[in-house]
């Protein structure tokens, strides 16, 4: 007994792991040629899904570019500058004419006439052809219905019911309904009873057969059939079918890399062979050439075009000043010299007299006289 080793706890304690059954060898024969054959046909399946999901990505994205500018940009602009405005017009019309042409149009040309008429000429006559109907019916067709009733009773019910109470009754049930219950009650229960026995009989052991038969119908199955089906899924379809799904999972991962490497391989390869002499091109070639241009050619020009055209607005204000003098200078000749405004005469204060209903507030009233007075 080991006295150095650790008590056993429920913390430390690990479940059992599940039993495998060891690789035979068919699994071994079979696994490195299906691996060889599976690589062969993935490497370029893989390879060529690769160059698709590339192809794929970069299509996607200048489509959805292309998309955003051809399609998105002009569809906000028509929804925001046209349907919109259209839209908030088209129901502030339709809000219009509900509110004042329907509305008013039903309200005062059949809602208002309808309760009119209910009110004043249905409803009185209503009341009038309710009120004689129920005098009639109170007078002169309650007692007459009470009449017709009881004779209706004395002549056609009373009869029947005694041929049904004295005759018929009596009748079916002495003549009928005894003799067939003592017939069910002590002849048909006991031949039932005998009948049923005998036959619960018969079928128990027609029950009894069938359960064998199907029990040995059933074993024979299990033996003959499933047995060696069993036992060829579990020894030879099942690891041929797990190598096969492995192999696949296996090439798909060596086709992976090796679509990769490929990849990695043509980007160095072209990278090396234009990106390098391009970026090379732009940036001693090409940016020395444009940095010349820009400051032996392209500054000088614009410093040219900026002069002159300050020139050309200095040319064109002389001008307009000028035209504008001669233009002041003939008006004088043709019109004289302005006039100097002089003092202005104050007008007089409106007040009101007989002939005038106004009067001007802070003004000196005039004195009235009549007319007669002035003639």
């Amino acid at each position: 007994m080991d006295l150095d080793k650790p008590p056993q706890t429920r913390a430390n304690r690990r479940p059992p792991e599940p039993y495998e059954g060891g690789e035979g060898c068919l699994t071994v024969a079979v696994r490195i040629p299906v691996r060889i054959v599976v690589l062969v046909l993935v490497v370029p399946v893989r390879m060529i899904w690769d160059l698709l999901a590339v192809g794929a990505r970069l299509l996607g994205r200048t489509l959805g570019t292309l998309g955003h500018v051809l399609i998105e940009v002009p569809l906000v602009w028509l929804y925001e500058k046209l349907l919109t405005p259209l839209g908030r017009g088209l129901l502030w019309l339709v809000v219009a004419l509900w509110r004042y042409a329907l509305v008013p149009v039903v309200y005062y040309g059949l809602v208002v006439p309808v309760v009119w008429i209910c009110r004043e000429v249905l409803a009185p006559a209503g009341r009038g052809i309710g009120s004689a109907l129920g005098w009639l019916y109170e007078t002169l067709l309650t007692p007459l219905g009470r009449g017709m009733g009881w004779l209706g009773t004395a002549l056609l019910v009373w009869p029947w019911v005694a041929l049904w109470r004295y005759v018929l009754v009596p009748l079916v049930y002495y003549g009928l309904v005894v003799p067939v219950a003592w017939t069910y009650r002590d002849v048909l229960t006991p031949v039932g009873h005998g009948i049923a026995w005998v036959l619960a009989g018969i079928g128990r052991g027609l029950v009894f057969l069938a359960r064998a038969g199907w029990a040995a119908v059933v074993w024979l199955v299990l033996v003959l059939l499933v047995a060696p089906l069993g036992w060829l899924y579990r020894r030879i379809l099942a690891p041929v079918g797990r190598e096969i799904g492995a192999a696949l999972a296996f090439g798909w991962r060596a086709a992976g890399y090796v679509s990769h490497a490929v990849g990695r391989a043509l980007a160095w390869l072209a990278w090396h062979v234009v990106g390098r002499p391009a970026r090379w091109t732009y940036r001693y070639v090409c940016t020395p050439v444009g940095h010349w241009i820009r400051g032996s050619v392209l500054a000088p020009a614009k410093a040219a075009s900026l002069a002159a055209g300050r020139a050309a607005r200095e040319t064109f204000r002389s001008a307009r000043q000028s035209v504008r003098q001669a233009r002041k200078d003939a008006w004088r000749v043709l019109a004289g010299p302005p006039r100097k405004p002089g003092p202005r005469e104050p007008n007089e204060d409106r007040t009101r007299t007989l002939g005038s209903t106004t009067t001007v507030p802070g003004a000196v009233p005039a004195p009235e006289v009549s007319l007669s007075d002035q003639g």
